[in-house]
């Protein structure tokens, strides 16, 4: 018998492609990755590079040839294969190859999954990006995306009928949720419906003024916002954490210089408008507030309703 070191290799880089998606998702942290709506492709994968390490395993040993065999068929003048085997020489070529394959590996198995902070949101334009949201929402007369890549309130209704994530609405209840947000005197922020609810406040939130609003997120400030002024913010993510995007709104509080950035915090207030740089935009002033630890599922994901 002989063994194929090469072929081990790629034997064992399947089957830690294989646990590595299997250990995300017993240990919850595979949703700080991707939206909950795709665990089962990603669960999919993990089957499938299961089943390509059991075929792998089948070339590590071979019987020894007693004669020379050639694996491509050339012509008289050409015996040289045009592709690799496995039991090419190894080079730096090769090396290089499966450094780049067992980066995310190493990475997966030794680095702790760390949450998008206000770090990131600096990155990614931060007030920027919630001004041109508001903006978007205030000049729409048709279905579109908000710049966090959310799909539209109207989107939402038709194109994730058949996808599953932790909380799916009928029509008929999403349109009483609806209703709910236009007749109660105070809106809850809960995150199944966080987006919808931003979405509609930033339409028109003059309609809102005056409403009580509960609501929690990390703390993020930038230059531009006074002293008693802050970002209570969280992060959207339609696909993954490639294409997450801010979205918060600007809230008053005496205390707001004292809080660090990233500090999670839950608050009650009244909904205002105010103007930053030039543009409008909603603002909470806070009347009761507390600090709180970082909710497991940070994140915030697209309304899905079904169609029936």
């Amino acid at each position: 018998m002989k063994f194929h070191f090469q072929q081990a290799v790629r034997a064992f880089i399947l089957l830690a492609f294989s646990v590595l998606l299997l250990k995300l998702h017993f240990s919850g942290e595979m949703t700080k990755f991707i939206n909950p709506k795709y665990e089962g492709l990603s669960q999919s994968a993990s089957v499938l590079f299961l089943i390509l390490f059991i075929i792998q395993t089948t070339r590590i040993w071979t019987v020894k040839e007693t004669s020379h065999h050639h694996h491509c068929h050339h012509d008289d003048h050409d015996h040289n294969c045009s592709h690799d085997h496995g039991d090419s020489p190894f080079n730096i070529r090769k090396l290089i190859a499966y450094l780049v394959i067992v980066f995310p590996l190493v990475t997966g198995f030794l680095l702790p999954a760390k949450v998008l902070d206000a770090s990131i949101a600096e990155k990614k334009g931060g007030m920027a990006v919630i001004m041109n949201q508001t903006q978007k929402q205030e000049q729409k007369t048709t279905p579109t995306t908000n710049d966090a890549g959310e799909p539209s309130i109207e989107e939402n209704l038709i194109n994730q009928s058949r996808l599953s994530v932790p909380k799916v609405y009928t029509k008929e209840e999403y349109e009483q949720l609806q209703q709910q947000l236009q007749q109660s005197s105070i809106i809850e922020m809960n995150d199944d419906l966080f987006s919808s609810y931003y979405d509609e406040i930033n339409m028109d939130f003059d309609k809102y003024r005056g409403r009580e609003i509960k609501i929690k997120g990390f703390v993020y400030k930038e230059e531009g916002l006074q002293k008693d002024q802050l970002v209570i913010a969280r992060f959207m993510i339609t696909h993954c954490v490639a294409d997450a995007g801010i979205i918060g709104f600007i809230s008053e509080l005496p205390e707001a210089s004292s809080l660090e950035m990233n500090t999670w915090i839950d608050v009650e207030g009244v909904l205002d408008t105010t103007t930053y740089n030039g543009t409008e935009l909603p603002i909470i002033k806070i009347t009761n507030w507390k600090k709180i630890k970082e909710p497991k599922e940070p994140y915030l994901y697209p309304v899905s309703v079904k169609i029936l």
